[in-house]
């Protein structure tokens, strides 16, 4: 479809010259046609270059996590570490259009299935829905959640890895099966949780015609959909491959009374993957705010990126200061631990991802605070199931990402549902207490989108030897 020239307005004018009809109204008509063309035209153009931008952002995010890795690692293992981010962008591309896509967002909109069956390799595309370029940025912008995805697991899996092996990971979680991989192990991990959850014919999904208990479960940016099922999948993967060696047991296998710490060579690496994460989660929160079939919502986009915001600052603030007073009890030396304050930042931007655009911002400092009393708590619990988690990825995005979806279910607020979902019945469960009613269908819907997402995860690796 294209826009509309002034010289096509003027062959209204003599057309209805040529008529010798002296009727205005037909010209009129004809004006008021090619102009309402040009503004939804306008309109979808601003989308497409919208959700493009929103892409870029959160593939920006792939240095910020190339970063932090760096940062965490030994310096021998810098460049084993930075390929496996650069692979998992690769991997995750070529999964995700061969059968990422089509498994999240394929099959009939009026029937509720469990998997995506159709649009593999965006062959069933129509030429109306590709006039305008929307449906290209969108595979952009969700290739790019599920690159992330993907990524989550990278760092948790820092020295100890094979190349081959990450790569073959890679390509499973985001989609691409092959002969590699049973199709059920395959086709149960990211794709399907993004189907159930967002796509219109998905079970637990909002935009389904009779969806779940009357509302669906709500995951504005993906708490649940990316970081819950990429924490969970590192979870997994980290207990399969073990510790390093000398993280918590000696060469005879005999536990350490305390966990031996492996310093990463760069602090300045990690903060500037932080920054650079952050910066990335405005595109990944605000775009989330887009919808194909509707036009922008410039007040849910411009309230999402507020909220994001608040809700990192808050988490940062509160891990830093809550190590501090745990460091001084327990030494009696008052430490600012930097990285504490990085990923517990990170934290309250994982537990913002699944509300941002639908709570109120007082609710998103709240969520924040308790990101990052979330985030030190499950830090301290990984030492003490011997689980190694390299760059703490776990605690930042299963914790904050678990945490974010249950916070959805009780700070959503009337206004922000029927701004971005037209409908404010089913609301966040304080809210329904202020109306004196106590539902509980919402929460109930992020409890069991907890589930589903654990559930999809809980994959298969391949024979991965280590490398310490």
């Amino acid at each position: 479809m294209a826009g509309y020239t002034p010289n096509e307005y003027m062959q209204c004018i003599e057309d209805f010259l040529e008529s010798g009809e002296s009727d205005t109204v037909t010209a009129l008509t004809c004006i008021t046609d090619k102009n309402s063309s040009t503004e939804s035209f306008q309109q979808e153009a601003m989308k497409v270059i919208f959700l493009v931008y929103c892409a870029s952002l959160v593939f920006i995010m792939q240095a910020g996590f190339a970063m932090i890795c760096t940062g965490c690692v030994r310096k021998k293992n810098v460049q084993n570490t930075v390929l496996k981010n650069l692979l998992d962008v690769c991997g995750s591309s070529i999964a995700f259009f061969f059968l990422g896509y089509a498994f999240a967002f394929g099959g009939d909109p009026n029937k509720t299935s469990f998997i995506g069956n159709s649009n593999f390799m965006l062959v069933d595309i129509t030429a109306e829905e590709s006039s305008n370029g929307i449906y290209y940025a969108h595979w952009l912008f969700h290739f790019s959640f599920a690159a992330t995805a993907a990524t989550i697991v990278a760092g948790c899996l820092a020295e100890r890895c094979q190349m081959g092996a990450y790569l073959m990971y890679s390509m499973v979680l985001t989609g691409l099966v092959a002969e590699l991989v049973s199709f059920y192990k395959s086709s149960t991990v990211y794709p399907v949780v993004v189907h159930n959850i967002w796509s219109s014919s998905g079970i637990l999904s909002p935009y389904n015609n009779a969806p779940m208990l009357g509302v669906g479960m709500l995951d504005f940016a993906g708490s649940g959909v990316v970081h819950v099922t990429g924490g969970t999948t590192a979870i997994v993967a980290t207990i399969l491959l073990g510790p390093r060696n000398g993280r918590f047991y000696n060469d005879r296998g005999a536990k350490l009374d305390k966990p031996k710490v492996f310093t990463g060579h760069s602090k300045s690496l990690q903060m500037l993957g932080t920054l650079i994460l952050w910066f990335g989660w405005y595109g990944f929160n605000a775009g989330s705010a887009v919808k194909i079939d509707s036009d922008l919502n410039p007040v849910v986009i411009a309230k999402s990126v507020v909220n994001t915001t608040l809700a990192g600052a808050s988490s940062c603030i509160v891990a830093l200061l809550l190590n501090l007073v745990i460091a001084e009890r327990k030494t009696g030396e008052p430490v600012y631990n930097i990285s504490s304050a990085m990923n517990g930042c990170l934290a309250g931007l994982a537990a913002s991802a699944g509300n941002c655009g639908i709570i109120e911002p007082w609710a998103a400092i709240v969520i924040g605070l308790i990101a990052g009393l979330i985030y030190l708590g499950t830090s301290a619990l990984l030492d003490k199931f011997c689980i190694d988690d390299a760059v703490n990825a776990i605690p930042v995005h299963f914790g904050g990402g678990a945490w974010g979806v249950l916070a959805t279910g009780l700070f959503s607020s009337p206004k922000g549902l029927r701004e971005f979902y037209g409908q404010d019945e089913f609301v966040g469960w304080f809210y329904s207490w202020g109306r004196g009613s106590g539902d509980f269908a919402l929460m109930a819907c992020q409890i069991t989108d907890q589930m589903l997402s654990r559930k999809s995860s809980d994959l298969t690796f391949p024979s991965m030897d280590t490398h310490r």
